[in-house]
């Protein structure tokens, strides 16, 4: 595929994955890229539960745009989490959230000390969440679903 031709998924999956080479540090993402959304996920959800659904709505039009086969997964993992969110004790969400929250971006940060570079929403915000679709395209290629 032509660079001029590719999609801008396929681009923006491409520019991420440069910076996520070293296995170590690919390892690191998958756990901490999906703590680090469920966390966030908790603080919103603590100050209100509808606030982490817009949110979750918000970044599910966003990855429409980007590809349905990845919006379709974001909004399963996304319904899994909101639904954890409010299955859990209402009272302990808010600290767990930022501990989990804290705990995992000092992760990425050890994983991108590994990799040597710098983390990818350093130079473009959009790559906040391009994380989570980087991880599940690992999945998708696993299980053999086109995105």
């Amino acid at each position: 595929m032509e660079h001029a031709t590719q999609r801008q998924i396929d681009t923006l999956i491409g520019i991420y994955a440069e910076s996520h080479r070293n296995h170590a540090n690919e390892i690191i993402h998958f756990i901490c890229i999906p703590l680090i959304v469920f966390s966030f996920l908790g603080m919103l959800w603590a100050l209100h539960p509808l606030a982490a659904v817009a949110v979750s709505v918000a970044s599910l039009i966003y990855y429409c745009m980007l590809s349905l086969p990845f919006a379709a997964g974001m909004l399963a993992m996304s319904g899994a989490m909101l639904w954890l969110l409010s299955a859990l004790p209402q009272q302990q969400i808010l600290a767990v959230s930022i501990g989990v929250f804290i705990v995992a971006w000092i992760g990425q940060f050890i994983g991108h000390k590994i990799e040597g570079k710098k983390p990818s929403f350093f130079d473009d915000l959009r790559f906040l969440l391009i994380g989570p679709l980087f991880c599940l395209s690992f999945l998708y290629r696993r299980l053999g679903i086109a995105y």
